[in-house]
């Protein structure tokens, strides 16, 4: 069976959930700052969160976008691979599925196979021929770039923002090079404003 791991791996929704809806809202001192339940207000949320601490030049965001689209990138690939290399084990008159027995030991599809192939694809190290390696990372991967950003959003919940890339390329003349990162500091600037209206002075 799965033993811990299906545990270990829901840690990570849950420590996601916990640090929008319980630490953030500790770390700024208001349930009003956490995030609501509904649609446009989970919206909301991120763009004031955006705006107030600069999310998307964190590290830790970043590692958790690589986790979830990387994860259902792997699990595309994963289910296509498996898919196109399975054993059949009926006649061309039944259904492929009942060659298959839940629980069995042996497995349905010919994993040699789709190790050649997608060695061939991309490159033969880039493909995994051990089941249970690659089970493993296929697990691990969203796992760890949720909990990446978890403890992302629970850091900056205390105004910790240290990790950021904030600064601003200077040239040898002390002038600002713009780059997107700008762009995105402009648009925080021009959120929290509209956000906080009685607050701000813009620029």
């Amino acid at each position: 069976g799965m033993r811990p791991w299906i545990a270990v791996a829901y840690s990570a929704p849950v420590a996601a959930a916990s640090a929008v809806f319980l630490v953030y809202p500790f770390g700024q001192g208001s349930f009003s700052d956490a995030m609501p339940l509904g649609i446009s207000g989970t919206f909301n949320y991120m763009l004031v969160f955006q705006a107030e601490h600069n999310i998307l030049m964190h590290p830790f965001h970043m590692l958790g976008v690589a986790g979830v689209f990387g994860g259902s990138l792997f699990s595309a690939m994963h289910g296509s691979l498996v898919t196109s290399s399975l054993v059949r084990e009926t006649t061309e008159n039944e259904s492929q599925n009942y060659g298959y027995k839940f629980g069995q030991e042996e497995e349905t599809y010919n994993i040699v196979a789709a190790h050649g192939y997608f060695g061939r694809l991309i490159f033969q190290y880039a493909s995994f021929n051990n089941s249970r390696s690659l089970h493993f990372f296929l697990a691990a991967w969203p796992v760890v770039g949720i909990w990446f950003t978890a403890l992302g959003v629970s850091t900056m919940a205390f105004n910790l923002n240290g990790f950021n890339f904030n600064q601003s390329i200077m040239s040898s003349e002390g002038k600002v090079i713009n780059t997107w990162a700008d762009v995105l500091n402009r648009a925080g600037l021009g959120m929290e404003v509209m956000h906080e209206s009685n607050a701000h002075n813009f620029p």
